[in-house]
C-alpha cells in the first residue's frame, strides 16, 4: 500500500531563496559575471509525498513510485500542477552525491529535499525506480527497457487528474539517459527537458563503446551496483564476494570469460557486459532506443531542452550531438552547457589535480545555484513566466587555461578559465589549424620533407595507464580528471613510480616549439594518420596535452591531458563492416577525441601522445584479431606512424582567432 506522509522540516530544510529575475548581465570571455536579482515575499507550498505507488506497464511489470505534491495546511492543493520526473537505478529514496552547492560540497541533498524545492514553487514530483531496481519489479535490464517504461510512465502521469498536461524531465547521468530513451520512444506531455552529463547520442561512439573499443567503466560500474540489485542483497554469499573482491588483480589477469570474470556472482550484470563487449560491430544491436537517440531524434518532443556536461565527463560529446541533431530538425528552444567538471561536478572548480578557479563551477555564474538553474529553466517553459532565460546565450561553454600555473592552496594547478557564449555551437569564427608530426618529436604548421617513420612497441601485458580523462564509475581502478602526465602509485597499471607518460619507449610525444603567442582551442579535434602494424589488428590512441614550462612550483612543468581518444584498427573504415590489417600494409586511419576547450599560453607547448593503449579506461586489444570480448591469446605488436609528404600524419585544432 502507497504510505501519505507529510515531510518533516529537517527533509524540507529549505533556508528562503532569492528567486532571479534573468541575468542581467552576461559573461563575456576576459570578464566577469553579474547576476541580477530581486526578492519576493511568498509562501511556497508545504509537501505531501505518497510512496511507493506500483505503475503498471505495458508487459505487467509494476515500477515504484513516488509522487510528491504540493499542500497547505498538511493537505494536498485539490488542483492539476506542471509534473517533474526523474527515472533512476539508484534508489529513489536515496542521496544524490551530484546534488551539492558551491558552498557546500559535502553535503549531499535527497531527493525529497530536492523535489520539495520544485513542489514549493508549485510542482508535482515524480521519482520511480528504474525496472529491477530497488522497489521497483521485474528484471533489470541495463537502459533497454527504459524507452518502453518511460513512455508508459508519461502516459501514466497524464492520466493522473493532479498532473496539467505537461511534463518536465531531469536527472543525472542514468537519469539523462532515461530522458532521452523516453524521447526517443515519444513519450507524451514532455514540454521541457535538462539532460544533465548523459543521453546516450551513440553509445558505440561514446559511454559504452568508443573508437571500436569497449569503455571498462561498464565494468566498474557493475561491480560497484550489481551487489545492490535487490535479489543479490538477499545473498549474504554474493555480498561476501563483492566485499572481498581484488578488483586490480581481475584487472592484472585479462582477458575474462563469461563464468571467469569479476561479475560472474551476479549473471544479469556479467550477461549484459559481456553482451556490450561482445556486440563489437555498429550493428542493430546498437541502433535500438536508449542507446541511440542519433536514430530517433525525429520522435524527440519538441521540447525545451538543456543537453548539459564537462569536458572531463564521458558525455560532452552526447550532449553536443543532441544539441546538434535537434537544432538540425528545428526542435527546442536549446541550450548547450559544457564546464571544465568531471561528471556531475559542476558545483567544484576542479577536475583531478587541476583548478579552474571561481568562474569554473556554475553556482554563483551560470545561475545562484543548479537547484535555481533548473526551476527557472521549468518555469519559463512549463509555465510561461518570463524570467529573462529566453534572452540568454544558446550556448555556454568553458575555456580552460589563462591562470597563474601556480601550485594554490589545495595543492592543484591553478590553471584557471573562463566562460564563453555563443549563439550556435561550432563557435562560427573557430579556423582550423594543422599540425604535422615529425621525425624529431615536432609538432609543427608545416610538414617536414626527410621524415621517417617512427615505431614503437605495444604489449598488452604493460599497457599505458590512464591517467585522468573523461572516465566515471571508475573506482577503485581510475580515477577522471586532469593531471600531470606521469606514472604513479595512484594510476592503476603505473610501473615505474615518477616516470613521464612522454618517456615510456611505447608512447610517440610530438611538440611544438614554446608558443610565441596565446592560442583557444575550441571545438572537435582530429587526428589523421597514416599507420601500420606487424599484426592483423591492434588499437592507436592519441592524446592532446598542454605542456607547461618548468617553475618553482612544478620544477618539471606540468603535462596537462585536454582531451584523448583511440582507434580501434579492424574498424578503420567502416564501424558496421570491421576489416583485418595486413600486416606491414601503410593505413590511414582516423581518431577524433572528445571535443574540447582550452587556452594554450605563451611559454607553453602543444604535445600530441601517440600509442596504443589507453588502460584500463579501455579494453586492451590483444592484436589477434580474434572477436571482440572472446579473445583467448595475446600477441606483441610492433606498430609505426608515417610523416611523409604521402602520409603526412597531422592534428586539427579548430582555433578561435583573437579578437573575438
Amino acid at each position: 500500500m502507497p504510505i501519505h506522509r507529510v515531510l518533516t522540516d529537517k527533509e524540507l530544510s529549505r533556508r528562503e531563496f532569492v528567486r532571479t529575475s534573468g541575468l542581467l548581465g552576461l559573461m563575456v570571455y576576459g570578464g566577469g559575471v553579474l547576476v541580477g536579482c530581486k526578492q519576493e515575499s511568498y509562501t511556497p507550498f508545504e509537501t505531501i509525498i505518497e510512496n511507493d505507488i506500483m505503475v503498471d506497464m505495458r508487459d505487467g511489470v509494476r515500477l515504484a513510485t513516488d509522487v510528491y505534491f504540493p499542500a497547505k495546511s498538511n493537505k494536498r492543493i485539490g488542483k492539476a500542477f506542471p509534473v517533474i520526473l526523474e527515472r533512476t537505478p539508484y534508489g529513489k529514496h536515496l542521496p544524490v552525491v551530484s546534488e551539492v552547492t558551491a558552498a557546500d560540497t559535502t553535503t549531499y541533498k535527497d531527493r525529497a529535499e530536492v523535489a520539495a524545492f520544485f513542489v514549493s514553487e508549485g510542482y508535482i514530483v515524480v521519482y520511480q525506480d528504474c525496472r529491477g531496481r530497488y522497489n521497483s519489479e521485474g528484471e533489470y535490464v541495463k537502459y533497454l527497457s527504459d524507452p518502453n517504461d518511460g513512455f508508459d510512465t508519461c502516459e501514466w502521469i497524464l492520466k493522473q487528474p493532479w498532473c496539467n498536461g505537461k511534463i518536465g524531465t531531469m536527472g543525472l547521468s542514468y537519469a539523462a539517459h532515461n530522458q532521452a530513451s523516453l524521447a526517443s520512444a515519444g513519450a507524451p506531455g514532455v514540454v521541457a527537458m535538462w539532460l544533465d552529463s548523459g543521453g546516450f547520442s551513440n553509445s558505440y561512439q561514446g559511454g559504452i563503446r568508443q573508437g571500436g573499443a569497449f569503455e571498462l567503466k561498464q565494468v566498474t560500474w557493475a561491480i560497484r551496483n550489481g551487489p545492490k540489485d535487490p535479489e543479490a542483497l538477499k545473498d549474504p554469499v554474493v555480498q561476501a564476494i563483492f566485499k572481498n573482491m581484488d578488483v586490480k588483480g581481475w584487472f592484472k589477469k585479462m582477458p575474462w570469460q563469461p563464468g571467469n570474470s569479476p561479475l560472474t556472482a551476479v549473471p544479469e550484470y556479467e550477461d549484459y557486459v559481456f553482451e556490450q563487449w561482445r556486440h563489437g560491430d555498429f550493428d542493430d544491436y546498437w541502433k535500438q532506443p536508449g542507446i541511440y537517440a542519433q536514430g530517433y531524434y525525429d520522435k524527440f518532443p519538441n521540447a525545451a531542452q538543456v543537453h548539459m556536461s564537462g569536458w572531463y565527463d564521458p558525455y560532452p560529446r552526447t550532449a553536443i550531438d543532441n544539441y546538434l541533431g535537434m537544432k538540425k530538425l528545428g526542435k527546442g528552444p536549446l541550450k548547450l552547457i559544457i564546464g571544465p567538471w568531471m561528471h556531475g561536478r559542476r558545483s567544484f572548480t576542479y577536475a583531478g589535480d587541476v583548478d579552474f578557479g571561481s568562474q569554473a563551477t556554475l553556482d554563483a555564474n551560470l545561475s545562484p545555484d543548479y537547484l535555481t538553474a533548473r526551476l527557472r529553466w521549468f518555469d519559463q517553459w512549463m509555465k510561461g513566466n518570463n524570467n529573462g532565460t529566453k534572452e540568454e546565450p544558446e550556448v555556454a561553454v568553458f575555456v580552460m587555461g589563462g591562470g597563474s600555473g601556480r601550485k594554490n592552496a589545495e595543492g592543484r594547478l591553478d590553471h584557471g578559465g573562463k566562460w564563453r557564449f555563443a549563439k550556435q555551437w561550432p563557435i562560427p569564427e573557430a579556423q582550423e589549424l594543422k599540425l604535422y608530426l615529425n621525425s624529431r618529436g615536432g609538432l609543427e604548421s608545416d610538414l617536414a620533407a626527410d621524415n621517417r617513420p617512427l615505431s614503437f612497441t605495444y604489449d598488452p601485458d604493460h599497457p599505458v595507464p590512464s591517467v585522468g580523462g573523461n572516465i566515471t564509475s571508475g573506482a577503485p581502478i581510475m580515477e577522471g580528471g586532469a593531471f600531470d602526465q606521469v606514472e604513479s602509485e595512484r594510476f592503476f597499471g603505473s610501473e615505474s613510480e615518477g616516470r613521464k607518460l612522454s618517456d615510456r619507449s611505447d608512447v610517440l610525444s610530438f611538440q611544438t616549439e614554446s608558443l610565441e603567442r596565446d592560442i583557444e582551442v575550441t571545438g572537435h579535434i582530429l587526428a589523421n594518420l597514416w599507420v601500420s602494424s606487424n599484426c592483423v589488428d591492434t588499437d592507436f590512441t592519441m592524446k592532446l596535452v598542454d605542456v607547461y614550462p618548468p617553475s618553482e612550483d612544478y620544477p618539471n612543468g606540468f603535462a596537462m591531458n585536454i582531451t584523448d581518444g583511440i582507434l580501434r584498427c579492424r574498424y578503420r573504415d567502416s564501424w558496421e563492416r570491421p576489416t583485418l590489417m595486413t600486416p606491414g600494409e601503410v593505413y590511414p586511419i582516423t581518431i577524433e577525441p572528445f571535443p574540447s576547450s582550452n587556452l594554450f599560453r605563451k611559454g607553453h607547448r602543444v604535445r600530441l601522445d601517440i600509442s596504443s593503449s589507453n588502460f584500463p579506461h579501455f579494453d586492451l586489444n590483444f592484436n589477434t584479431g580474434e572477436p571482440e570480448g572472446m579473445a583467448t591469446t595475446k600477441k606483441v605488436a610492433a606498430n609505426t606512424v608515417y610523416m611523409t609528404p604521402e602520409q603526412p600524419s597531422h592534428i586539427v585544432l579548430p582555433v578561435i582567432p583573437f579578437g573575438d
